[in-house]
């Protein structure tokens, strides 16, 4: 996999971003020196293909037993797509609640009590919105063999997220790798580096911090 040429990518194209002095805050309440969007991805075709093919390769190794890929809306949807394509499979996307008319459906497409799901996201923060998915595919009776995704920040929430809800995880890149390999490249300054570093390392309680120091 091209995991490296992806990591230059998201960063030349500023699909990563970086803010040392104005913190991002997070759909989880957290605040951080980086964000990630990558919504910004299906914009750009050579990028999106490296992705596809990576999450393809994950796929194939980590869950031979798939019959279905899924996607988890809105942003795991076009991902999705093209990855079932790429793999000659059926797709389905899961709605983050049913919808309030016609047949009240929150997974869409066509799926039997036998297929084996792999749901598709961009990135993973604490795994919420993903897991909310896991959990509406199962609760309908059928078969979640894992989670496969662009990014993952790491976070021991999600680990912890993931381990309870009896689901595995197989991101394609993850923190480390972005801030390992833009620092050697020179994409990130040494400052930078150490920043996202300390910040990784306890990022709730840099949340605090910041609040405090706002207030």
């Amino acid at each position: 996999m091209q995991t490296d040429k992806i990591v230059q990518q998201l960063i030349d194209d500023n699909i990563v971003s970086i803010s040392l002095d104005k913190p991002f805050r997070y759909a989880s309440g957290m605040l951080a020196p980086i964000y990630t969007d990558f919504r910004l991805t299906i914009a750009i075709p050579e990028l999106r293909e490296l992705i596809v093919d990576g999450l393809a390769k994950i796929i194939k190794d980590q869950y031979p037993e798939v019959t279905v890929i899924g996607g988890v809306a809105t942003a795991g949807i076009p991902h999705a797509a093209w990855v079932a394509q790429k793999l000659g499979l059926p797709m389905i996307y899961v709605r983050s609640k049913p919808k309030d008319h016609g047949a009240n459906k929150q997974i869409e497409g066509r799926i039997s009590k036998n297929d084996k799901v792999v749901l598709i996201d961009d990135l993973i923060s604490t795994g919420g919105s993903v897991l909310k998915a896991v959990e509406a595919v199962r609760k309908a009776g059928y078969i979640v063999s894992g989670v496969a995704a662009i990014y993952t920040y790491e976070f021991p929430d999600a680990d912890n997220n993931f381990a309870h809800a009896n689901t595995q995880l197989a991101p394609l890149i993850t923190y480390s790798d972005v801030i390992k390999q833009g620092f050697e490249e020179g994409r990130f300054t040494e400052k930078q580096f150490k920043f996202l570093s300390s910040w990784h390392q306890a990022p709730w309680k840099w949340t605090e911090q910041e609040e405090a120091h706002a207030n």
